[in-house]
């Protein structure tokens, strides 16, 4: 429980306030404030939390939650695997994820500077209210001086470290709706522009 409890705090700081830009990025340490989330009730904080994946998985999931202090806690164990938090960002528009211990491992990896990520299997998550990321020149970015926020569209992601030059995927967002983020990275995944509520 610990270490889930460290890789949703670290999760809510970091994941899509992108962690690796490109080969030989580090991980950017910089946190949300939370505010926003804060404010809002137990109650509402995990309906938002819910939200975030199509029912058939949020309904088994655990949720996490902000305190007062800006701290995560448990609100609602889960039975399948999932957990799920009630923004990534803190943006004004919501930005939920659900996912599963692949990507717990994943991103545990990333915040611990490991040279690869060690998760056996791709890690699955899910953002069914969309995203957002930063973009500078066109490419998916850390945040940094002269990058713009990109929002997302409901999309899903594979945890696994997919190479452009054999798989052949492009490595910017397009109309097509999947793309290779942070290519060139052992961090790489894919970003999948599908509404996960509308997967039969």
């Amino acid at each position: 429980m610990i270490r889930m409890w460290a890789f949703t705090f670290l999760m809510a700081c970091s994941l899509l306030v992108p962690a690796i830009a490109s080969a030989g990025d580090k991980p950017s340490h910089k946190t949300s404030t939370v505010k926003d989330v804060k404010a809002m009730s137990e109650k509402d904080q995990t309906a938002l939390a819910l939200s975030g994946a199509p029912a058939r998985i949020s309904k088994d999931a655990g949720v996490m939650i902000y305190g007062a202090d800006g701290k995560l806690t448990e609100a609602k164990k889960g039975t399948n695997g999932f957990t799920c938090l009630p923004t990534v960002m803190n943006l004004p528009v919501p930005d939920p994820i659900c996912m599963d211990a692949a990507s717990n491992q994943w991103m545990n990896d990333v915040m611990n500077n490991a040279p690869k990520p060690t998760n056996t299997v791709p890690g699955i998550a899910y953002m069914a209210r969309g995203g957002s990321h930063f973009e500078k020149n066109g490419k998916v970015v850390m945040a940094g001086e002269g990058a713009k926020v990109v929002k997302e569209p409901p999309h899903w992601m594979v945890m696994w470290p997919f190479d452009p030059a054999s798989s052949h995927l492009p490595t910017v967002p397009n109309p097509s709706g999947v793309y290779i983020m942070f290519e060139g990275s052992p961090y790489a995944h894919l970003m999948i522009y599908q509404d996960p509520n509308r997967m039969k």
